[in-house]
């Protein structure tokens, strides 16, 4: 069963979706069965996939809506990672589903149809905390906080903290927090350098020990309509993205491997999950 993580910052300009479609990339690249959901209107996620989010039908919108099923709107890309669509309709389907019957869990039902085919799920969310955004937590495991190493990066962390505890209290009591990402970061650079011990002074572990630099060929690859990966795998973005990846990745196992130990405590263990566990110890 896929893992779930949500990309998300009200803030604009923080590199969210860059990562959303970076991360997918390198995902795909180590070999793990991706869907990215671009639930962003403005639909860059699907522009930056090589995907024209002006021909897509039907789109994010009619999944939500329940007017088409979610594998007639999933696509594959040349990264090699499964992409549901989005575009400037996801502003109407927002708008109609505040009417609706348990509004806050369509994302997460259309999800749970096509979960046990992929390992992750990502889903780039709009820089608001509205309606859709909300569904994508509902829906998520995990949410990943991209943050700009710039002034203000601490502004409007507050309120996306303020409405996961909401969302824990009231429709995801799982929700965890995968990390905070520094983004646009450069090392020369004293300020960011102050941003990021603030990060790590406030959030801890929780601050992810990747780092995306600022890159002009992360910046360019966009409006390629590639990845960084495919469009410059040796560029320094690339490189930092498959590195987040493998961070990812690692925590998941060391948290596969915590809830395996926790089973065997009470010998209530798979064999396979033991067998996973002891694997993992040696790596």
């Amino acid at each position: 069963m896929a893992r779930i993580i949500a990309v998300a910052n009200q803030k604009g300009g923080v590199g969210k979706t860059t990562t959303a479609v970076n991360l997918a990339a390198a995902l795909a690249a180590a070999k793990r069965k991706v869907l990215l959901v671009d639930l962003d209107p403005q639909g860059n996620a699907t522009m930056a996939s090589g995907v024209d989010k002006r021909e897509v039908h039907p789109s994010g919108c009619e999944v939500l809506l329940g007017e088409a099923p979610i594998d007639q709107a999933v696509v594959s890309t040349e990264a090699h990672y499964d992409l549901l669509p989005g575009n400037g309709d996801l502003t109407a389907a927002e708008l109609k589903l505040m009417d609706a019957l348990a509004r806050e869990n369509r994302l997460k039902e259309q999800l749970a149809k096509v979960a046990h085919k992929y390992d992750t799920i990502l889903i780039d969310c709009p820089p608001t905390l509205h309606l859709l955004t909300v569904n994508a937590l509902t829906a998520a495991d995990g949410l990943l906080i991209p943050v700009q190493c710039e002034y203000f990066a601490l502004e409007g962390l507050s309120s996306l903290l303020d409405t996961v505890k909401a969302v824990r209290q009231h429709l995801n009591p799982q929700l965890e927090i995968e990390g905070l990402l520094r983004t646009m970061y450069d090392v020369r650079n004293n300020l960011g350098n102050e941003v990021s011990a603030q990060l790590t002074q406030h959030f801890g572990d929780k601050v992810l020990r990747s780092i995306i630099p600022r890159n002009v060929r992360l910046a360019e690859a966009p409006s390629h309509g590639q990845p960084i990966h495919l469009y410059d795998r040796s560029s320094r973005g690339a490189i930092a993205y498959i590195g987040l990846a493998g961070e990812i990745i690692r925590r998941e196992r060391g948290s596969n491997a915590a809830v395996a130990a926790l089973h065997a405590m009470h010998g209530d263990a798979p064999e396979e999950s033991l067998e996973a566990s002891a694997h993992l110890d040696q790596e």
